[in-house]
């Protein structure tokens, strides 16, 4: 099977629309991902309520152009996400696309919004590590999904594309359990693509044109105007080449070892053509990673045995900790947290981290809309990482 990944040019998101509309045309048209009368859902992005400018979130206008066309090629469009450390509830969802300006999006195209906060126990006969898992309900509804994702750094996987947006089916608060039953990278790695197996999508569109770098995927991490559209039907493929665009280390993208280890493919650019332009002219040399992709410490970690790694992950590892100067007290990152590692015992009733019950996941740092939330490395990992 030959897999391709269409790249497009565009400066800003005035332009998106025109872009989209010449790659989706190039891949032969949205009619060959949708059929009439179907109802297509764009599974979008949607972290936490945020506004565009932030780079947190799928831009309106690439869902607004998507579901445009999807509206034109006889199909209904439907979005939905389900945002991390929320309630699934529909006046938590009528909040989110409001805030992230997909409710006007909508408006303008016709699309519909899901605000059915209901998801169902499901069967995953494909699934490696999961064989069940709570979905939400507009996934399960939908005649075919459209993945649409954005261009991020993550803390804990490196990155964030197609694949890792998969977790977004899983339902608010049920997010936290997954973490904890898998807290491992290579672990979660696996959960995540089963989730993608499952969610199957048609279509994938990667929303790179105002990207994030840094501190990834929340509020700690830092827009980065890349200028860059990415579409493919397959979202591995989607993801391997917006790797080596970022420039992300393969050992520090545990979803590519994992596939690998599975024996799919692709996972390596070279079994990938590129349409539209050449790798070499798209690659960033300064595109800034967290700083455990930084220290690329999995290469250090590989040749010792399972216990010296368990120690040495302590050892190496960020162990998050409240900024109480930033911290409102929300209790965001305590209800999201599955090592229960946070109270609100901390001065004046703001969050305190517990190092001990700490599994690392990152979830605090990820949701925490204050910037309260700092990684901190202990001596010997900045010693290994240069910092």
């Amino acid at each position: 099977m030959g897999y391709q990944v269409f790249a497009v040019p565009c400066a800003d998101y005035a332009g998106a629309e025109a872009a989209l509309r010449k790659a989706v045309a190039d891949m032969g048209g949205m009619e060959r991902f949708v059929r009439l009368g179907e109802r297509i859902l764009l599974k979008a992005n949607l972290l936490r309520p945020a506004p565009p400018e932030s780079a947190i979130c799928t831009h309106p206008a690439v869902i607004g152009a998507i579901a445009a066309m999807v509206q034109e090629a006889g199909g209904t469009a439907w979005i939905a996400d389900s945002p991390g450390g929320a309630l699934q509830k529909e006046s938590v969802l009528r909040g989110l696309y409001e805030k992230t300006g997909v409710a006007q999006a909508a408006q303008q195209t016709g699309a519909q919004l899901c605000l059915d906060a209901s998801s169902r126990l499901v069967d995953l006969p494909e699934g490696k590590v999961l064989r069940q898992a709570e979905i939400i309900s507009p996934v399960l509804d939908a005649d075919g999904i459209f993945d649409l994702c954005k261009m991020k750094t993550h803390v804990f996987m490196g990155m964030t594309g197609a694949v890792k947006n998969s977790f977004g089916i899983i339902p608010g608060l049920t997010k936290v359990g997954f973490h904890g039953s898998h807290p491992d990278k290579a672990q979660f790695a696996q959960v995540l693509l089963d989730l993608i197996g499952f969610m199957n999508p048609r279509l994938s569109v990667m929303d790179g044109i105002l990207a994030m770098e840094g501190e990834g995927p929340g509020a700690s991490g830092t827009p980065r105007p890349v200028g860059l559209l990415l579409l493919a039907d397959n979202p591995l493929a989607l993801d391997v080449i917006a790797g080596e665009i970022m420039g992300l280390p393969r050992s520090s993208n545990p979803i590519l070892l994992a596939a690998e280890a599975r024996g799919l493919s692709p996972t390596r650019w070279e079994e990938i053509e590129l349409v539209g332009t050449k790798l070499e002219d798209l690659r960033i040399p300064d595109y800034k990673f967290p700083a455990n992709v930084r220290g690329n410490l999995m290469e250090f970690l590989g040749p010792l045995t399972n216990t010296a790694q368990r120690l040495c992950k302590n050892l190496l590892s960020q162990t998050p900790r409240i900024r109480e100067d930033l911290c409102v007290g929300c209790a965001i990152c305590k209800n999201a947290c599955p090592g229960k590692a946070i109270t609100m015992t901390g001065s004046g009733g703001k969050a305190k981290v517990h190092p001990r019950s700490c599994i690392r996941c990152y979830c605090c740092h990820e949701l925490c809309p204050q910037k309260a939330v700092d990684l901190h490395r202990g001596w010997l990992g900045k010693l290994l990482s240069g910092g």
